[in-house]
C-alpha cells in the first residue's frame, strides 16, 4: 500500500513524465488517447531553455545599468530588452503549446484496472434478482408514456430533441429520488451543496470533463461569456476550493451536491439514445471528497458502498463492473459503474458510477492541504447519489406490472 501511495502521489506532474516516458506512453495507450509525448518534452525543453536564456538577460541588463552606462553600454541594453521581448513572445508561444499538450496527458492508471477497450470491463459483483415476467416486458419509455408521465414530443417542441417534460406522479417520484438520497449521504456524513450550473473556463479545464477533445466535447458553451453549462456538479465542487489550502486534521471534506446538469451528448457518447437514456438535461446528486494520498482509496470503497446502499434501499437488481483503461475519463486513476437491469438494453445500464482522481484534478485547480510544515495536493473523488434520467429507467422497467402500472419503492412513498 505504501508503494502504491507514493507511486500515485506525483504523477502528472511534469517532473513525474520526465522521469517515466515508457509508462506514461504505455497508459496513454492503454487509454486509448493519442498524446504526443515526445513532443510535450521537447517543449519542455524549449521552456525552460528560453526561460533560462530570459533570466540570464536579465540579469545582464541589471548587472550593467548599475551605475552611469556609457553610450556603448546604452545601446547594449537596448539591444538586451529588445532580445528579451523576442524570446518572451517566443516563450509565450512556447508555453501555450506545452500547456494544451500537458492538459491533454490523461491521470496514470490503477494497476488492478483491466486492460482494454470498453468490452473489457471485469464483474465485480452482481446485487439484487433480476425480475422474470410472466408477459412481454415493455421499455420505460413506453410505460411512461402509457402513464402519462413524461412527454418528449413536447419537449421537443419547446427545446429540441432528447428534451422532455416530467409529469404527474414521475415528478413526485424523482424529488422523492432525490430526497432519499441525500437523507442516506448525510447520514454518512456528507455535506449538503446546491451549486451553480454554470463554471467558468477555467473550472471546466481543471475537472478534466473534455479528455477526448472538442469533437467529442459534452458541454454547452455561452456565447460570448466565460461560461459554460455544467454536465455534473463534480465541476462545481471541485472548483469551490480553488487556490485553497485545506485543514484536513478532522478528516476529509465530504459534500453531496445538487444540481441541474446539461449535456450535448456528441460523438460517441450520444449512440445510445433510447428514451430518458441519453438525454440533453437531468438533475443529479454527486457527492464528492476531497482527502490526503493515503485515505483515497478507501474513500473510494466507501463511496461504491453507499452508491450499492441507495440502490439496495430501493430493491434494484444491479451489477458493479470495474471500468477498462480504455473507458476510462481523463481524470480517473480507477473507476466503477453500477449498472442496473434494464429491459430496454436486454441486458444492463449505467446508473451511477464512483472515480478515484488522485491528485489530477487538485494540481489543475491548485487545491493543496496541510502536511506538517508543508503542503501536498489532495486527491478528489466522485461518486453518484442519485440522477433522474437513469434511476427512473431501472424503477420504471424492474417493477412494470403486465398492465403497465408501476410498483414505485417503499422507500420512495
Amino acid at each position: 500500500m505504501l508503494y502504491v501511495i507514493c507511486y500515485i502521489k506525483n504523477m502528472l506532474d511534469i517532473n513525474y513524465i520526465r522521469n517515466n516516458v515508457e509508462a506514461v506512453k504505455k497508459n496513454c495507450t492503454n487509454r486509448n488517447v493519442s498524446v504526443d509525448i515526445d513532443g510535450l518534452l521537447s517543449l519542455d525543453q524549449d521552456r525552460r531553455d528560453f526561460q533560462q536564456q530570459i533570466d540570464d538577460l536579465r540579469a545582464e541588463r541589471n548587472k550593467k545599468s548599475k551605475g552611469k552606462p556609457t553610450g556603448d553600454d546604452i545601446v547594449h541594453l537596448r539591444e538586451v530588452g529588445e532580445k528579451i521581448k523576442q524570446f518572451e513572445e517566443k516563450l509565450e508561444e512556447i508555453v501555450q503549446k506545452y500547456t494544451e499538450l500537458l492538459l491533454s496527458v490523461p491521470n496514470m492508471t490503477h494497476p488492478n484496472s483491466p486492460v482494454g477497450g470498453e468490452e473489457e470491463y471485469v464483474i465485480v459483483e452482481e446485487c439484487g434478482k433480476v425480475p422474470e415476467f410472466d408477459f412481454e416486458p415493455k421499455d420505460h419509455e413506453a410505460l411512461m408514456l402509457q402513464n402519462d408521465w413524461i412527454d418528449f414530443e413536447r419537449g421537443a417542441k419547446v427545446a429540441g430533441a432528447k428534451f422532455y417534460f416530467v409529469k404527474n406522479e414521475a415528478v413526485q417520484m424523482n424529488q422523492a429520488l432525490i430526497q432519499y438520497g441525500m437523507d442516506i449521504a448525510v447520514q454518512h456524513g456528507y455535506q449538503l451543496l446546491e451549486t451553480p450550473d454554470l463554471a467558468r473556463q477555467d473550472v471546466l479545464d481543471a475537472s478534466g470533463f473534455n479528455p477526448r477533445g472538442k469533437e467529442e466535447s459534452q458541454i454547452y458553451h455561452i456565447e460570448n461569456q466565460d461560461l459554460n453549462l455544467i454536465g455534473t456538479a463534480e465541476i462545481t465542487v471541485l472548483g469551490y476550493h480553488a487556490n485553497e489550502v485545506l485543514d484536513l486534521s478532522d478528516g476529509p471534506k465530504r459534500y453531496v451536491a445538487l444540481s441541474h446538469c446539461f449535456r450535448t451528448e456528441a460523438g460517441a457518447y450520444g449512440k445510445a439514445s433510447k428514451g430518458l437514456y441519453r438525454v440533453h438535461q437531468f438533475t443529479k446528486l454527486e457527492m464528492f471528497v476531497l482527502c490526503t494520498p493515503e485515505e483515497s482509496e478507501m474513500l473510494h470503497q466507501e463511496l461504491l458502498e453507499i452508491e450499492k446502499e441507495i440502490c439496495d434501499g430501493l430493491g434494484l437488481a444491479y451489477r458493479v463492473i470495474d471500468i477498462p483503461t480504455g473507458d476510462l475519463g481523463g481524470p480517473a486513476y480507477r473507476k466503477y459503474d453500477l449498472e442496473a437491469y434494464m429491459t430496454m438494453k436486454d441486458g444492463y445500464g449505467e446508473i451511477t458510477s464512483t472515480s478515484n482522481c488522485t491528485d489530477y484534478q487538485a494540481r489543475r485547480m491548485n487545491i493543496k492541504y496541510k502536511h506538517g510544515e508543508n503542503t501536498n495536493f489532495v486527491h478528489t473523488l466522485n461518486g453518484t447519489a442519485v440522477v433522474t434520467s437513469r434511476f427512473p429507467i431501472a424503477i420504471v422497467e424492474q417493477f412494470q406490472k403486465k398492465d403497465g402500472t408501476i410498483i414505485v419503492p417503499s422507500r420512495l412513498k
